[in-house]
């Protein structure tokens, strides 16, 4: 088997995770090598998210994390002259029962602890922001209006295009078969064309994550299940919030939707129980679950035609809290892996975050972020 380069760092997966981590690298001048199985970036995972990019979690480490990708994604445009479809349209989260105001209310205080823009309204307020949104029994919400949405795919290509200018190398069409080890230390990677060595190997392999590591002899609590989401037909906006709607429904927890800066309206549900497993087949269930439920929140959508239903993977943690760090048995594997459905917003910011890890210049967020999430 042929011997390949060597590098400082090898990254596996260009995705949400592993294409912004690769960049961050490459600006620090850090040796870079992404291998993926896939032809081209975001071919996973990262072409079945929705879009959405919140800062507004419950937990120091996302929020951290996140308020990083705002800037990252919102700014894109204006710093490097790609278009990556990014629109400032915030999040709401409308409540119609006691028990989500109780809760919404109740983690405010860290949220604006650690510099979110975000207040709980009455009722008047959400109609504004929603409008034509269903007003029986509504009792407000909360706003934060710095949220927003971006084009999952122009975003990991334009995040591609700038780390190949920085230095980065990406092999596609290369799977990784094994994480080489000796004596509890990473040497580099074994694919089907030769190995690849290098001290440090980042796993962010999304839901593929448990089934590389267990090749350097670790088991990582990263478990897959799928979502279903879909798309309208473009039409004039008439709304730009994400609209996050709590409450449970039959066999299903939350669900989500928002109008895209071209017009289309994405939504996606939450199971209940969720559907563990890699099966990413389309459902006759989805549409009649979640269109009920949105036509009844916001009944302007009722005459929309849905163009495209896609499934993805959520590659779940235990504890809903993405997997970031170096592992504690083998020196030199480093996690970025179990975002959990999150890694579109996660991942620029979280990218400068393992960058610094790896290159001895962690910050005190960092450590906040580091802490939370390992």
């Amino acid at each position: 088997m042929a011997e390949k380069t060597s590098y400082d760092v090898i990254v596996v997966g260009a995705g949400s995770a592993g294409v912004p981590v690769a960049l961050a690298l490459a600006e620090l001048g850090v040796k870079t090598l992404v291998l993926d199985n896939y032809a081209s970036p975001g071919q996973g995972e990262n072409k079945k998210a929705i879009g959405g990019i919140r800062a507004t979690h419950s937990d120091p480490a996302k929020i951290l994390t996140c308020l990083r990708s705002l800037q990252i994604f919102s700014t894109w445009a204006e710093q490097y002259g790609d278009d990556i479809e990014w629109l400032k349209g915030g999040y709401t989260f409308p409540v119609y029962r006691e028990a989500e105001e109780k809760a919404l209310k109740g983690i405010l205080p860290i949220q604006k602890k650690y510099g979110l823009n975000i207040d709980f309204y009455g009722p008047e307020k959400i109609r504004e922001v929603v409008p034509g949104i269903n007003g029986q029994d509504l009792r407000g919400g909360t706003v934060s209006p710095d949220d927003g949405s971006a084009s999952p795919l122009r975003a990991v290509n334009a995040f591609y295009r700038r780390a190949k200018e920085m230095g980065a190398t990406f092999l596609f069409k290369e799977t990784v078969e094994q994480i080489m080890v000796a004596q509890g230390k990473v040497l580099g990677v074994v694919t089907k064309t030769g190995t690849y060595s290098a001290p440090v190997v980042v796993d962010a392999a999304g839901p593929r994550s448990r089934a590389l590591c267990r090749t350097a002899g670790v088991d990582v609590p990263v478990t897959p299940d799928s979502h279903e989401a879909a798309i309208t037909e473009p039409v004039k906006p008439f709304f730009t919030c994400m609209v996050v709607d709590l409450r449970p429904g039959p066999d299903s927890k939350n669900y989500y939707f928002y109008q895209n800066k071209l017009g289309q309206v994405v939504f996606c549900i939450t199971p209940e129980p969720l559907i563990v497993g890699d099966d990413k087949r389309e459902t006759s269930v989805f549409l009649p679950q979640v269109g009920s439920r949105m036509v009844n929140l916001l009944p302007r959508l009722k005459n929309l035609r849905v163009r495209r239903m896609w499934r993805g993977l959520y590659p779940m943690t235990p504890d809903g809290s993405p997997l970031v760090g170096w592992n504690k048995e083998v020196e030199g594997l480093l996690h970025a892996a179990g975002m959990c459905g999150q890694g579109f917003m996660l991942g620029p910011g979280l990218g400068e975050v393992v960058a610094r890890l790896i290159t001895g210049k962690v910050t005190d967020d960092d450590k906040i972020i580091l802490e939370g999430f390992s």
